[in-house]
């Protein structure tokens, strides 16, 4: 049966009311802490200690000054340092972007491309940047079919292919980051991991895991072989790996600037690599030659967008626009769960009703976005209120919904309640790399910035005597249409930017920055932070506890992806309901902070996913 649903925001507390439901609230999801998904948090504590050993590796800390979150010791100690010497939120977040290329580098990199969100305390505004990569001018909707056979590549050979690298984004993202709103130079905010790669840090088990993981396709590339496979295996854990190549390259982008990729003597090197990939005599498959020109590099530019913004329960929910569907796909959700009362329910109907909003928003998200220059995304229409309570009608409080489910029409008028029609689309693939942090300063800067080169390790490819591997974002299109009765809006074309999940968020209350969140995790990103909100804004924990808390991720998909550590309690009433639960032994890798009263902010990162990650601020209190 369909359930008509109160008006939107007719449980919507806000302000000093929404803070003492908080709080009754909290007590609540303490006391069911076993039973239910959203509150069965690991304990907070330190995961790991820190490889530099006289830096706490911690997962929350709360204290005054500002604050920095990464999946990194070393790259949170480097933009800590940053604001300890009275640099911004956007000079630290650089910095730290620019350590996670050193220490997380089958993550992100200057070979990569992401979403930087930045609140600007002065003007109480919201700014984007789209560095997404884009598709070179050679690229057609047809690239990724393979002309012998008709039919799709094989993902693997779009994935280890000179075919699969877009024009990467993340310099251009930097530098247009820190000259609008940054105090430091391009080159002071890459010295400090220009150190590092060049010092070396300690190989971790995560490093190491991922290493291995890769093997084989690093095997078959040379550079990336004596690079990231010294003596032919993956470094050991607690020996330290260096990156002196990479060390250089940051040093001589400092002393150049971002042209001299994008148009210059590096950015000729990368084209170079991309068409003709220096693969190994003995390699174990073929890399095919990628499409980029040096014209593509010199024509590249990040977009400035403006933020996605959903209005939920008293607070304004800010995301990142097209190219990425993770602000929309976010805001619509939440659009959904704000016409019921989520806190008010048992945990397994909140649960239901989580994914039920996901599997909807979702099936949205593949039908109708893509890049804005190509496509016509319907954004205000797929975020309106109207529109969300069509679609919460189609929820049923006692049954799952059976995928893929047909996308809505977002277009008005809105008519309460219309019966499903058409077709869905089946899930696409989407790499579960990428890199989160957030920073903040003592003015009330915050950043939330999402970086990656895709697949982890990325195409595996790694340019000559530069130290860093290049993307295989272009694998993020449709090789073929989802949906061959309609247009999809994510198949290749020239200059075109891929879809993307990537969902850096920021939430302000009165309009001011309460919280920030992210995550890796190809299209888990949205959902990891969907859950997130919705374990902080509706049912009372902490943001520590929000974050940590069991996983479950619906995209329209044929079942729900569970972490291990979901109760049994709760899949079981779950499975009644007609949720079918595949098992994800990791679901994101989150970073976030939150400002608290009096002045204090808390920075908060994984307990233990992703090996933990680290959080800091500058004045512990």
């Amino acid at each position: 049966m369909a359930v008509s649903p109160p008006q939107p925001g007719q449980f919507a507390p806000s302000g000093r009311a929404r803070r003492a439901v908080l709080r009754v609230r909290r007590g609540w999801a303490a006391g069911i802490a076993a039973a239910a998904l959203l509150v069965g948090a690991a304990p907070i504590a330190s995961a790991h200690p820190d490889p530099g050993g006289d830096f706490p590796k911690v997962p929350v800390m709360t204290g005054y000054g500002g604050a920095v979150s990464s999946v990194d010791p070393d790259a949170t100690r480097v933009g800590l340092e940053v604001l300890r010497r009275g640099g911004n939120a956007v000079d630290a977040a650089v910095a730290t972007a620019a350590a996670l290329g050193v220490t997380e580098p089958y993550s992100a990199g200057i070979g990569g491309g992401g979403y930087f969100v930045y609140y600007d305390a002065k003007s109480r505004t919201v700014r984007t940047i789209d560095g997404r990569e884009t598709a070179p001018f050679r690229m057609t909707a047809t690239s990724f079919i393979d002309p012998a056979t008709g039919l799709p590549l094989p993902f693997d050979q779009g994935v280890n292919s000179g075919l699969s690298v877009g024009v990467p984004g993340t310099p251009a993202t930097w530098e247009a980051a820190l000259r609008r709103w940054g105090t430091l130079s391009l080159r002071q905010a890459l010295d400090p991991a220009a150190a590092l790669a060049a010092r070396g840090f300690v190989v971790d088990e995560t490093f190491q895991a991922q290493t291995a993981a890769n093997q084989s396709r690093f095997d078959d590339i040379v550079p990336t072989r004596d690079l990231f496979l010294p003596g032919g295996q993956p470094p050991a854990v607690g020996s330290t790996f260096r990156n002196p190549d990479l060390a250089r390259t940051y040093r001589d982008m400092g002393r150049y600037g971002v042209d001299w990729l994008y148009r210059g003597a590096l950015g000729r090197e990368v084209v170079q690599t991309v068409k003709a990939p220096p693969v190994a005599p003995d390699a174990d498959r073929v890399f095919r030659p990628g499409l980029m020109e040096t014209r593509d590099l010199a024509k590249y530019s990040v977009v400035d967008r403006n933020p996605t913004r959903a209005d939920y329960r008293g607070v304004t929910v800010y995301g990142m626009a097209p190219s990425s569907s993770g602000g929309i796909t976010v805001g619509e959700a939440l659009n959904i769960l704000e016409t019921v009362d989520l806190g008010g329910m048992d945990a397994v109907t909140a649960t239901h009703y989580y994914l039920e909003a996901s599997r909807l928003a979702f099936a949205d998200r593949n039908r109708y976005i893509g890049d804005p220059a190509f496509v016509d995304v319907p954004q205000r229409p797929l975020l309106n209120q109207g529109f969300a309570k069509e679609r919460a009608c189609l929820i049923d409080p006692a049954k799952a919904s059976v995928s893929p489910v047909p996308p809505g029409d977002p277009s008005p008028p809105y008519q309460g309640c219309p019966a499903a029609t058409g077709a869905g689309d089946a899930e696409p693939y989407e790499g579960q790399s990428t890199t989160h942090l957030v920073a903040a300063d003592r003015w009330g800067n915050v950043v939330a910035y999402n970086l990656t080169i895709e697949q982890t390790g990325g195409s595996a490819i790694t340019v000559p005597g530069r130290g860093f591997l290049l993307n295989n974002e272009l694998t993020d299109f449709s090789f073929a249409p989802a949906n061959p009765s309609v247009p999809d809006p994510n198949l290749p074309a020239p200059g075109k930017r891929p879809r993307s999940s990537m969902a850096p968020t920021i939430v302000l209350e009165d309009g001011k920055p309460l919280l920030a969140v992210g995550s890796p995790g190809g299209a888990t990103i949205i959902t990891t932070v969907l859950q997130t909100l919705v374990g902080r804004l509706d049912l009372g924990m902490t943001l520590p506890e929000a974050l940590a808390a069991p996983r479950l991720s619906q995209r329209n998909g044929a079942a729900t992806e569970a972490e291990p550590s979901v109760p049994a309690a709760l899949r079981a009433a779950l499975e009644a309901r007609g949720h079918v639960l595949r098992e994800n032994p990791e679901i994101g890798a989150a970073t976030a902070l939150e400002f608290l009263p009096r002045g204090r902010i808390q920075a908060v990162a994984e307990p233990t996913r992703r090996g933990g990650g680290s959080a800091a601020v500058v004045r512990p209190g």
